[in-house]
């Protein structure tokens, strides 16, 4: 056979099969999101998941349950320098609350877009829909989403991509466009169906998930940043345990609600924090940031006054520093009023 017949028998030899792509989804646990890794799978795509960690996302553990449940492998990447960066300064502006949910979409494909360029990865992909949420995911969102994450068209979106400009991967093969979905609107009944499909039975509701997006929460992050800033991640984990009160010389004390509330205070401690108890009646663990001087007095009264004090006229507070052994000291009993307005 000569060179031209070799030639000739290579064009009439049926071409293999193309090589498909390997994604990382950008994944909250969330069902859009599994959905997304699943119809990448479903045409051979080998898809993994890429969480991020922040003080205002629920623990990837819920993420890596269902992941693990459906085979899927994970990464992890913490989040909070940079939604604390954008809590300073949203270039896209704040949603209803302080969720500057465009530019930190935009900013989680960024990170994912690195991780998957330095790890082998050929494309990023979301489980965003069309029109399923009112800011971020109107074509106008998703559009600045894309121009803002550095991906480009190396950003694919599975479960409405048929209602968007082709991407690179579909343009390279390695993703098949026709296998893609055109999911628009907040109808939720096509995406429970795929759920039933691809055995996908536990998931969260799409509501929630990011307290950025609680006014009752943001009012007490408000404040923070206004006294204790940013800086302490620790505290801002803290901020959704139990009572946050504002005393009147200044200090942060965080009362806990129930046990759950009071182990979290006891294990955030910190150096220069004051932690409070009541041993003598049942009482709230109370962690006081860095106490003034001031509050001193107030910050006893205040746990005996959430305390359990019936039939007692005196509470006493055991007072624990750092870098001292505890002081228990008596206080007289004393009402909640005062503290009322003191309450974030």
């Amino acid at each position: 056979m000569n060179d031209n017949d070799e030639s000739a028998a290579a064009a009439a030899a049926p071409a293999g099969p193309a090589r498909k792509g390997r994604a990382l989804c950008l994944c909250s646990g969330g069902l859009d999101s599994m959905l997304a890794m699943c119809v990448l799978r479903e045409q051979g795509v080998r898809a993994e998941a890429v969480t991020f960690t922040s003080p205002f996302y629920a623990n990837p553990a819920g993420a890596k349950k269902s992941l693990d449940a459906l085979g899927f492998p994970m990464h992890e990447i913490d989040f909070t320098p940079d939604i604390l960066a954008l809590l300073e300064n949203p270039p896209s502006g704040f949603g209803s609350c302080l969720n500057p949910c465009i530019d930190c979409h935009a900013r989680m494909i960024a990170r994912a877009w690195e991780y998957a360029q330095a790890n082998g990865f050929d494309f990023v992909a979301t489980g965003e829909v069309l029109g399923q949420r009112p800011m971020s995911q109107q074509r106008p969102g998703l559009n600045r989403v894309r121009k803002l994450c550095g991906a480009g068209d190396f950003l694919v979106r599975p479960l409405c991509a048929k209602l968007l400009d082709e991407t690179e991967p579909e343009r390279r093969g390695l993703v098949d466009r026709e296998k893609l979905l055109a999911l628009n609107g907040r109808n939720r009944k096509p995406q429970m169906e795929m759920a039933r499909k691809f055995g996908i039975r536990e998931y969260p509701t799409p509501a929630g998930g990011c307290k950025l997006t609680e006014p009752s929460y943001c009012r007490r992050l408000k404040d923070v940043m206004a006294h204790e800033g940013l800086g302490d991640a620790r505290l801002l984990r803290l901020l959704d345990h139990g009572r946050l009160f504002r005393l009147p010389g200044g200090t942060l004390a965080i009362l806990g609600r129930n046990r759950a509330d009071n182990e979290a205070l006891r294990t955030g401690m910190r150096g220069g924090d004051v932690q409070l108890r009541s041993v003598n009646v049942p009482g709230p663990t109370a962690l006081a940031v860095r106490p003034a001087a001031a509050d001193e007095a107030a910050l006893r009264r205040l746990v005996a006054a959430y305390s359990d004090h019936k039939g007692v006229d005196t509470v006493v507070v055991r007072e624990l520093h750092a870098a001292a052994k505890p002081v228990e000291i008596p206080v007289p009993v004393c009402g909640r009023e005062e503290f009322q307005g003191r309450l974030l």
